[in-house]
Order: C-alpha cells, then sequence, then structure tokens
C-alpha cells in the first residue's frame, strides 16, 4: 500500500476528480481531501492510497503536473507523519 500526496490542489477539487486522475493508473483504495476544521473548505491538499507500489508509482510521474479542477497539482509518495508534542497550555 503506498500512500501520495497531492498538493497545490484547487479547492474546488472534489474525491471523485482526484479519483479518476489516480484510476487512470491502477486502482485506488482510497482518496481524503483535508478539509480545514473551522471553515469546512479545502486545505489544498489530499492523500490518495494505491495497493499496487509499481502503479502508484506511475501515477506518481503521471499525474504530477496534471491539471486537476483548473489547477497543476504537486504529487509525491507521502512522508509519515512527525509526532508532535500535545499542543496547548500546560497545566500543573
Amino acid at each position: 500500500m503506498k500512500n501520495i500526496y497531492v498538493g497545490n490542489l484547487s479547492y474546488q477539487a472534489s474525491e471523485d476528480d482526484i479519483r479518476d486522475a489516480f484510476s487512470q493508473f491502477g486502482e485506488v483504495s482510497r482518496v481524503s481531501v483535508i478539509m480545514d476544521r473551522e471553515t469546512g473548505r479545502s486545505r489544498g491538499f489530499a492523500f490518495v492510497e494505491m495497493p499496487n507500489d509499481d502503479e502508484a508509482t506511475q501515477a506518481i510521474d503521471g499525474v504530477n503536473d496534471m491539471e486537476i479542477a483548473g489547477r497543476a497539482v504537486r504529487v509525491n509518495e507521502a512522508k509519515p507523519q512527525e509526532r508532535r508534542p500535545a499542543g496547548g497550555p500546560r497545566r500543573y
């Protein structure tokens, strides 16, 4: 399973728009457009999961700089999320 980062995404791009672009290269397991909690609007990036590594690699090369919903996207393999310390004020 390969996790793919899609950046520079149009705020109007839907999960279906992204799935259509990546499906040209193979099976897509999941598409997650990241939404802003406060506004409910897209944050301009998404993640795509593809079960076949070879298809995912072809998709990264093929979709990078492709126009989705009117904007050229940047695509690369997602990096694991770094652990961040819990936020907020310290309580004693």
